[in-house]
């Protein structure tokens, strides 16, 4: 977490995740590592892509990008952010349980700021949250 003149500086984070079981154990952790960045769910990209072209919503700091969902998946999503002049430097994490090689690749041509596979374990999901935490607060810029 940032701080900006002595004040702990709130950044917003777009969960993008199809699955609610998901989009809670992400929750959770992030409450369980005492983040206390705000989370805004959309259930898949179309759903994503309407929350962050909608003026009236928080711009996000960071997405958290599952890449399989229904209607439009991750990569697709992933595409237009990066082909939008307003979106396109909002950085994005790809946390999916997809270990297809071709995946790594397509999200990493389009410049994503990580790729984390989900673990099924929760402790290590801990940690991979904590990993992803830790990592954000030291390279946000403002």
């Amino acid at each position: 977490m940032n701080l900006e003149n002595g004040r702990s500086k709130c950044m917003h984070i777009l969960l993008v995740e199809d699955d609610t079981v998901e989009a809670m154990t992400v929750k959770r952790a992030l409450k369980e590592l005492q983040v206390t960045h705000s989370l805004s769910i959309a259930g898949n990209g179309e759903e994503a892509l309407a929350y962050l072209r909608d003026e009236r919503n928080t711009r996000p700091g960071l997405i958290l990008l599952d890449l399989n969902m229904p209607k439009m998946n991750g990569i697709e999503l992933l595409t237009l952010i990066k082909q939008d002049s307003t979106l396109r430097r909002i950085p994005v994490i790809v946390l999916t349980t997809s270990k297809h090689e071709e995946d790594k690749i397509a999200t990493f041509d389009l410049s994503v700021a990580g790729y984390m596979v989900k673990p099924v374990d929760y402790p290590q999901f801990v940690k991979t949250m904590h990993a992803i935490n830790m990592y954000w607060t030291l390279s946000e810029v403002s």
